[in-house]
């Protein structure tokens, strides 16, 4: 039935087509100006004839021309379903409302939404902060709190927002956006990730404060025969004024574990003075680094690097995965008594331009999981008091900040809320060169219109205003610094009875409690596993026994019972 249907398809076309060429030259013959009609008729025609044959579209070779409305409709669908079917609430990655709300913060304008909120307040995952009967007015606050970074081995620790802009690249995002980013971070003075890719004009000649990423590439400070790091290169651009912290980039939230590679076309006299490397030719970013091969090999490089840029905060920013690696770091700074003095975390829900669905979706331990554990492990290995820790992923709201800040960041960074300042519309064409509001692409024409000097006010209005809703929720709670904010102050929604504040959920270990035995259960696992030697994990023979303490909470939770 189906074949003989599709037959009748592809021999249908062939008689319309040889109907339309009979018809348009009997009326030619007739009346000579309607030779014209050929202008429509012949493509059509010509078009089918080469649809019945191409061998690459099924569809299309089966239904010649009308096949080819399907790829035009995928192509318009995001766009359909962006605008006339998503709810204010269901949109992904990040909803109408929460980009409805950047975009007004952004332009000042009204932010405020009427008749309640349009969250399901019983649906698991729903989340809320517990407020205070001695709320305290967000005027006797201080307006934009400050976090100092910098560990005992610092000579120039920073005073740092506690909201900045996340890693990204001149050449993942356009010149325009990129002075924007730092226009607006020099009006606002918080500080802009520059992204591994380096320091380019973009981000120098507005002259906001920066955080300089070294990624596997060495971009930037890098020699040209192998793609090594050169300390010459880093120490001369490390002493900039400009550059307040520099951080080692171990692996990113959106595709870690991921190298890359930027093709030779692409290498413009421009990025190849930026990034130090050879005109015309591919520039490989390998998955890891080859400055140092162990947990202590990066402690030393940390030391190499503070002492080449003068004292700098020196941190490393990277995605938990084995979680064994962050005990063996931790070891390594204990051992030794060199400390980051940050470290940046960087949830799997993390954004990028360009990402294998795979890494994306499913590599790498999400935000607040993370950030707890970060917090948790320094604290058990008595670090936590020389190290800020960098909430990253998905940062967009104050709601967002004081939620981060309550499971143990210091900080916050946000990279997609920013380009939404910016006025990035969420297409999804960031991997395509395509970006209608010239944000993420590198064509001249498209990034015209991105206009720097409206949008580094609307990035600095953004950063202000979410800020200040922070601050405004942090009087709400009846606290007066963002540092006073504990894992009791968050609830969420487990099931449809049953509520569980952050604490309860992420228990606290006691500090210095894995400086010696018997350490928490729950972390019994990682410490065995792990060694300052070494990333990989020790021959320890895992149990099942082993297993079952790894993921054990409540025999932490009646530990702090007992113990308090």
């Amino acid at each position: 039935m189906f074949f003989s249907k599709l037959i009748r398809m592809r021999k249908a076309f062939i008689a319309i087509a040889a109907f339309l060429v009979a018809l348009t030259i009997m009326l030619g013959l007739t009346y000579a100006p309607l030779w014209w009609l050929f202008i429509f008729t012949g493509p059509v025609v010509l078009l089918g004839i080469y649809d019945l044959y191409q061998p690459k579209h099924s569809i299309v070779r089966n239904y010649p021309v009308v096949g080819r409305l399907r790829y035009f409709m995928e192509d318009l669908r995001p766009k359909i379903y962006q605008y006339f079917v998503e709810s204010d609430t269901n949109g992904k990655p990040f909803s109408r409302l929460n980009r409805s709300l950047i975009y007004q913060r952004a332009k000042m304008e009204n932010d405020t939404i009427p008749f309640g909120t349009q969250l399901d307040v019983y649906e698991n995952g729903y989340e809320w902060l517990s407020h205070s009967i001695s709320a305290i007015s967000h005027h006797e606050l201080e307006e934009s709190p400050r976090v100092l970074v910098g560990g005992p081995n610092c000579t120039q620790p920073y005073s740092a927002s506690i909201y900045n802009i996340s890693a990204m690249s001149f050449g993942s995002l356009s010149q325009n956006a990129i002075l924007a980013l730092n226009g607006g971070a020099k009006l606002g003075g918080f500080a802009h990730n520059t992204g591994e890719g380096g320091i380019s004009d973009y981000h120098a000649n507005p002259g906001g404060d920066l955080i300089w990423q070294i990624g596997t590439g060495y971009f930037g400070c890098r020699n040209h025969d192998d793609g090594s790091f050169n300390p010459e290169a880093f120490a001369q651009r490390s002493k900039s004024d400009q550059v307040k912290m520099i951080e080692i980039k171990l692996s990113q939230g959106a595709k870690p574990g991921h190298g890359g590679i930027l093709p030779a076309k692409k290498v413009t006299p421009e990025i190849a003075r930026i990034r130090l490397v050879k005109e015309g030719y591919d520039v490989i970013s390998p998955p890891s680094h080859s400055a140092f091969r162990t947990p202590l090999e990066l402690v030393a490089f940390v030391k190499q690097l503070r002492e080449l840029s003068g004292g700098k905060p020196i941190g490393i920013k990277l995605c938990i995965g084995r979680r064994s690696e962050f005990f063996a770091i931790c070891k390594a700074m204990v051992e030794t008594g060199i400390y980051v003095d940050f470290i940046t975390v960087d949830g799997g829900e993390g954004g990028t331009g360009a990402s294998p669905q795979e890494f994306s979706n499913a590599v790498g331990m999400p935000l607040r999981e993370a950030v707890a554990f970060v917090y948790d492990v320094l604290s058990g290995f008595n670090l936590k008091q020389h190290i800020k820790i960098i909430a990253s992923g998905k940062v967009a709201s104050g709601f967002d900040l004081v939620k981060n800040i309550a499971l143990g960041a210091d900080l916050c960074n946000s990279a997609r809320g920013m380009m939404f300042a910016l006025g990035c519309i969420q297409a999804l064409e960031c991997n395509s060169n395509t970006c209608p509001t010239g944000v993420a692409t590198q064509d001249p024409s498209l990034m015209k219109g991105l206009v720097v000097e409206d949008k580094k006010v609307r990035v600095f209005n953004f950063h202000r205003l979410t800020v200040a809703s922070a601050v405004e929720l942090l009087g709400a709670a009846g606290l007066h610094h963002p540092y006073q904010l504990t894992r009791a102050y968050i609830n969420r929604r487990i099931a449809p009875n049953v509520m569980h504040s952050y604490m309860e959920s992420f228990p606290y270990i006691p500090e210095g409690s894995l400086l010696q035995t018997p350490y928490p259960m729950r972390f019994e696992l990682g410490m065995a596993l792990s060694t300052s030697a070494s990333f990989n994990p020790t021959d320890y023979k895992v149990s099942m026994v082993d297993y079952a303490h790894a993921n054990s909470y409540s025999d932490d939770m009646a530990e702090h019972k007992n113990n308090s």
